[in-house]
C-alpha cells in the first residue's frame, strides 16, 4: 500500500473540486477535507445526520472514541448546494448508484484517484488524503500541534508531523538549502 500525501497547494484543491463533476463526489471531497474524519466514518453518514445541523456527534470506527465537531461553513455550503433537494433523512449521504447503500471505501478511492488524474495532480492520492489535507492546512494556518494531535487522536507530536508530511518537508528543505 502506498503512503498518500496531503494536497498542499490550495490551487490543487480547487483543481480537484473542478475535476469532481458529480455532486455526490464533490461533496465527499469537500466534506473530507473539512472534517478530518476517516473515510470509514464519513461513509456511514446519513442525510439526517448532517442536514440543518451545526455539529456532528459520532463514535469513530477505528478508535471507538466519541467525536463531536463543528460543521464548518464550507461543509454547510456544500451540503446546501450539492445535496439533492429530494434527499430523505434516511438516505445515505454518499449513496451508491442504486441508493440502497453507501459507496464503498474502494469506490471512494477510485473517485478521488480519477479526479486527481483529471486535475493533473502528481502525488499519491487516497481516501486518507482528505484527512491529511485538513491536518496539513490547519497546521500551516497556525493551529497548535497539541490541539491538532487531539483532533486526529494521535499520541505524539512527532506522529502528527510525520502524518501530515511536515517532517519530510523539513528534511527536504535541509537538503535544498545546503549547496556546497
Amino acid at each position: 500500500m502506498n503512503i498518500v500525501q496531503p494536497i498542499r497547494k490550495k490551487s490543487e484543491i480547487e483543481k480537484m473540486k473542478a475535476a469532481l463533476g458529480n455532486p455526490r463526489d464533490k461533496l465527499l471531497f469537500i466534506f473530507g477535507i473539512n472534517s478530518a474524519l476517516r473515510i470509514s466514518d464519513i461513509l456511514k453518514l446519513k442525510v439526517g445526520d448532517v442536514r440543518g445541523k451545526d455539529s456532528l456527534k459520532l463514535r469513530e470506527t477505528k478508535t471507538k472514541k466519541a467525536k463531536d465537531f463543528l460543521l464548518n461553513d464550507s461543509i454547510k455550503k456544500a451540503l446546501k448546494e450539492l445535496l439533492p433537494a429530494d434527499a430523505k433523512d434516511s438516505d445515505w449521504l454518499f449513496p451508491s448508484r442504486k441508493g440502497d447503500k453507501a459507496i464503498t471505501r474502494v469506490q471512494a478511492y477510485r473517485i478521488l484517484n480519477a479526479a486527481a488524474e483529471r486535475a493533473g495532480l502528481s502525488l499519491e492520492i487516497g481516501t486518507h488524503t482528505l484527512r491529511k489535507t485538513f491536518a496539513y492546512h490547519a497546521y500551516k494556518a497556525g493551529v497548535d500541534i497539541a490541539l491538532l494531535m487531539s483532533v486526529l487522536n494521535h499520541s505524539s507530536q512527532r506522529e502528527t508531523l510525520k502524518y501530515i508530511g511536515i517532517i519530510q518537508d523539513d528534511v527536504n528543505s535541509v537538503f535544498a538549502g545546503v549547496n556546497l
